[in-house]
């Protein structure tokens, strides 16, 4: 029984589910040769640099971290192109993704999103006690003429991922410039830009660029990716410097760790791994994709680090398969897309193991049984 003092917004929300950690897994089944491409992660692990700066600064961790994080935010500003007064901090981009919403929304205004939109925004916003107004995806992606045209006078919070998570759909620049032109000045746009690293094209929007422009746009991006560090959180976001006065105003203290700042301000040095980052995620999805296509699957072409694909049957039961199998994937269903199941781009020989376990367990199998497994 639901209790009379509980917010059934709250109540009636789903956990957010994280892909299954290899640990229990391994608990579970007793595998331990797991391969985990369930969370959009860079299979390199931290480089040799941001591991000696975690090192140093754990010798301080009797101490409160940098509050304000004056040091790492003006490195940060220096390295993109603003002024620190511009940048908000957070324990991942997903808390500063939460802090928008609360700084922004409150009960009866709205919030529009596309559909297969990442589910946090949803979250944000249901906890503030916002509408969500959900936008039909066109092919998979933001459909921006549409979304415009959901603007109302309730509206306040646009969310537009670029690119999207979990499809890897992007939207081209003259589209978003279009939008961003039209967005009356009552709503504020976040363009949350957290796989941007991944994006080959030269020409793709860099947000924080059109900042001055746009001063309802809030940027946000993360850490988690193209950097290598998940595990310690640290997402910030980019807007003009009064509205980030009032995300400070609302950030909790002390919301990024010691070792979180030691390592985003040694990862900020490190453009070499960066670039080798993008050349292995490169080749990887030429590898992820023809195999994919080689089986007969057909998958939503991505600018991010993972492919979605349709695997003719409920994505949840391939995961159950492959689970079995040692291999860790992500069933979307929650994201509108329920036969669909998104891996992660890893190691040259976790993806062959992932596409070795696909073509044994898919639904395609049969058909693929007198097939050599792609990249044996």
């Amino acid at each position: 029984m639901q209790h009379s003092s509980i917010n059934p917004r709250i109540a009636a929300l789903s956990p957010y589910k994280p892909g299954k950690p290899v640990d229990e897994v391994a608990r579970e089944l007793g595998i331990n040769d797991i391969v985990k491409l369930a969370s959009n992660e860079n299979p390199r692990g931290p480089g040799e640099k941001v591991q000696q700066a975690i090192a140093e600064a754990a010798t301080e961790l009797s101490r409160y971290p940098d509050g304000g994080g004056f040091a790492l935010k003006s490195q940060l500003a220096e390295k993109i192109g603003v002024e620190p007064n511009q940048l908000t901090l957070g324990n991942g981009s997903n808390d500063v993704l939460d802090l928008i919403a609360r700084v922004v929304l409150e009960p009866g205004a709205e919030a529009i999103i596309a559909e297969h939109s990442f589910v946090v925004y949803r979250l944000a916003v249901t906890c503030c006690g916002g509408d969500l107004v959900t936008v039909p995806a066109k092919e998979y992606g933001a459909d921006l003429t549409a979304m415009q045209a959901a603007i109302t006078d309730k509206t306040r919070l646009v969310f537009i991922a670029n690119p999207n998570n979990p499809t890897g759909t992007r939207v081209s620049d003259r589209q978003l410039m279009d939008f961003l032109a039209a967005v009356p000045e009552h709503v504020w746009v976040v363009l949350d830009e957290a796989y941007r690293e991944y994006v080959e094209d030269d020409d793709h929007l860099n947000g924080v660029s059109v900042l001055a422009e746009f001063p309802n746009l809030i940027v946000t991006r993360t850490f988690s990716k193209i950097y290598g560090l998940a595990a310690v959180r640290f997402g910030y976001s980019v807007s003009s410097p009064t509205f980030a006065d009032l995300l400070n105003r609302a950030r909790q203290p002390f919301n990024v760790n010691s070792l979180a700042m030691a390592a985003v301000m040694a990862a900020l040095e490190d453009d070499d791994y960066v670039a080798q980052s993008v050349a292995l995620n490169r080749a990887g999805m030429v590898q992820m994709t023809e195999g994919l296509t080689g089986l007969g699957y057909d998958y939503i072409p991505s600018a991010g680090n993972f492919v979605a694909f349709d695997c003719g049957e409920p994505g949840n039961d391939l995961f159950q398969r492959m689970l079995q199998e040692g291999v860790i994937v992500r069933a979307i269903a929650e994201y509108g897309l329920p036969n669909h199941v998104r891996v992660s781009i890893g190691l040259p020989a976790e993806n062959e193991r992932f596409l070795g376990v696909l073509a044994k367990v898919g639904a395609n199998a049969a058909a693929s049984s007198e097939m050599k497994a792609p990249g044996s």
